[in-house]
């Protein structure tokens, strides 16, 4: 039976059988052992993106330990403000953490603490709703992630692809003269506007999502 561990782009943790490409975490323990269900949304600020395998460590999903959260794939966790994490995916974590430097000018990098405290402020309100922004379409990065009616979309290739547990869609046109929910982080856009390239889901090369 699926659990409720599965994140969506606007961060909301719901039941999906379809799997995820990376697992992560919101700093511990969010579940009832005994019943596996969530107690809270999030243990600490510090929300960040995994690999599925790593050191052939093997966990009990929904066990004694942290949450286990999953994600289609990265585009999907950084929309909802997860980093990447500096043990399993350590060649990405400092590019990400190169991108933001570069992003915002500034002399050193920022440390891991930095980077969660400055997203925090960023993905959700004091009542728990995620903080979303406005902006136009072709000012956003490919890996952004928006919001246009019920519909979650990434941006790639000036196109959007609608966004599904399972994969994308086939891509439809940006209608350039309207301004679209963004839900990615502005910190995070910025940091793909400098270079990051995310992991994107296998879908995005079917045809019809070849941009």
């Amino acid at each position: 039976m699926p659990l409720q561990n599965r994140v969506r782009p606007d961060g909301e943790i719901v039941i999906s059988p379809a799997r995820g490409m990376l697992m992560g975490n919101r700093g511990g323990k969010l579940h009832d052992p005994a019943t596996q269900t969530l107690i809270r949304t999030q243990s600490s600020r510090q929300w960040i993106t995994c690999v599925l395998d790593f050191k052939s460590r093997q966990r009990q999903v929904m066990g004694n330990g942290y949450t286990e959260l999953f994600f289609m794939d990265e585009v999907t966790a950084l929309a909802a403000g997860h980093r990447p994490c500096f043990e399993c995916r350590r060649k990405d974590a400092v590019s990400f953490q190169a991108a933001w430097k570069a992003s915002q000018v500034l002399a050193v990098a920022p440390s891991a603490p930095d980077m969660d405290r400055a997203l925090s402020v960023e993905r959700r309100a004091k009542g728990g709703a995620k903080i979303t922004w406005a902006a136009r379409p072709d000012s956003l990065p490919d890996g952004a992630m928006v919001r246009v009616g019920e519909q979650l979309m990434a941006v790639r290739g000036r196109k959007f692809l609608p966004w599904a547990a399972s994969g994308y869609g086939a891509p439809v046109p940006l209608d350039l003269n309207i301004a679209v929910e963004v839900l990615t982080p502005p910190t995070i856009a910025r940091i793909l506007h400098a270079g990051y390239q995310p992991i994107w889901h296998p879908s995005i090369e079917r045809a019809g999502n070849k941009i």
